[in-house]
């Protein structure tokens, strides 16, 4: 048998591999989603008439970093923020999205504490960028997309006529 199949592990990625490899793909299935890197800094609604409208804000443009935060339209009844919601980090240059927190207005380390262990913070970034992935996909499969995407303002508009 060869050296490659003797060792199991060198064929199966390691944890800290999958999780970048998740990265890798929540980039490009937000840049075929919504092509946010193309967006200027603002609010934008993807509307397609399902009743569950999609918010998408950049928040911040880098030159090799993009800040957004992606949720729907609905509020949650105990937080009075909007759920589901993400706030996300893109980075342009290594191709790569990450969740850098599911929960309004909190930190991972308010999440988390301030002193979790390594483990506890890898589970949970693996946990939160696997929650993105499936939105992303469950979002395309919906039917958002760049050509559903408009400003907000442009959206209020439409829906006063």
């Amino acid at each position: 048998m060869s050296a490659v199949l003797d060792d199991r592990h060198s064929l199966l990625p390691g944890r800290f591999e999958f999780l970048m490899g998740l990265y890798a793909e929540n980039y490009h299935r937000l840049t075929r989603l919504f092509a946010p890197q193309q967006l200027v800094p603002g609010q934008y609604v993807s509307d397609v008439d399902d009743g569950l409208n999609v918010h998408l804000a950049v928040q911040e443009r880098h030159p090799y970093t993009l800040e957004l935060e992606l949720t729907y339209d609905f509020v949650d009844a105990h937080t009075g923020h909007r759920a589901p919601s993400a706030q996300l980090r893109m980075y342009t240059d290594a191709h790569v999205a990450e969740a850098l927190h599911c929960h309004p207005g909190r930190h991972l380390w308010q999440v988390l504490g301030p002193f979790a262990p390594a483990h506890t913070v890898f589970q949970h970034r693996l946990q939160m960028n696997g929650f993105l992935a499936r939105w992303l996909e469950y979002l395309a499969e919906q039917g958002h997309s760049v050509g559903t995407l408009e400003p907000q303002g442009e959206a209020h508009e439409r829906e006063r006529e």
